[in-house]
């Protein structure tokens, strides 16, 4: 079963590039194409694909009020942000909103199709110098976002899945770690999402960074 992608993006020659890249590829398969937040989120409710790859900066919505809006509206749809320069304002608010990974427009062609996939299966992804800029933000906050009390209505083992997650380890890591199944550790996740009203990996690491659970380069 293939992968449906939403390209997003208001430069037609960059669209275009990225649409032949995954159209290339024998399990991705590029549904629709948008200039702007607001055709985005008429398509993405109509098309409901997999993944949105999702530029920051556009007219008329920017992409990071469309992902929130995408979101909110439907489950399923994971949004991949892309943006020029890797100390763009917007990366915070984008995983706030619910973004699940965010890339440098000039990362290789290879690594990108790699992140559709992995954002696809419910990871979350980062760029290097995107996660060295958000680390950055959340040492820079005067208090923070997210109280820790609101961690409380997790049970033990949800809290350490967490807490492990906000580290950058991925599902099989985490596995590995603390040896459980993927799948249980997926549904410790899940339901720790759920109490945290949460929708995407990367809000939950946002929370953790935010609540002092996980402290940059701890």
């Amino acid at each position: 079963m293939s992968t449906s992608v939403l390209v997003v993006d208001d430069q037609v020659l960059v669209r275009a590039g990225f649409v032949a890249l995954l159209g290339a590829q024998p399990d991705l398969e590029v549904v629709g194409e948008a200039d702007d937040g607001e055709q985005a989120v008429r398509l993405a409710s109509v098309l409901r694909p997999d993944v949105v790859l999702m530029d920051v900066r556009m007219p008329r919505k920017d992409g990071v009020t469309a992902t929130r809006e995408i979101v909110e509206k439907q489950d399923g749809t994971a949004v991949l942000m892309l943006t020029t320069f890797d100390l763009d304002e917007h990366v915070f608010a984008a995983l706030r909103a619910g973004a699940s990974g965010f890339l440098l427009k000039d990362t290789p062609p290879e690594d990108l199709v790699r992140a559709v996939r992995l954002v696809a299966s419910g990871e979350a992804l980062l760029a290097p110098s995107v996660t060295r800029r958000l680390i950055s933000e959340f040492a820079a906050l005067p208090e923070p976002g997210r109280r820790p009390e609101e961690f409380a209505g997790l049970t033990e083992r949800e809290t350490e899945v967490v807490m492990l997650v906000a580290k950058g380890l991925s599902n099989g890591d985490i596995s590995r770690s603390i040896f459980l199944s993927e799948a249980t550790v997926k549904t410790h996740l899940n339901r720790a999402m759920t109490k945290l009203k949460l929708s995407s990996r990367a809000q939950v690491v946002a929370a953790a960074y935010e609540a002092g659970l996980v402290k940059p380069g701890g």
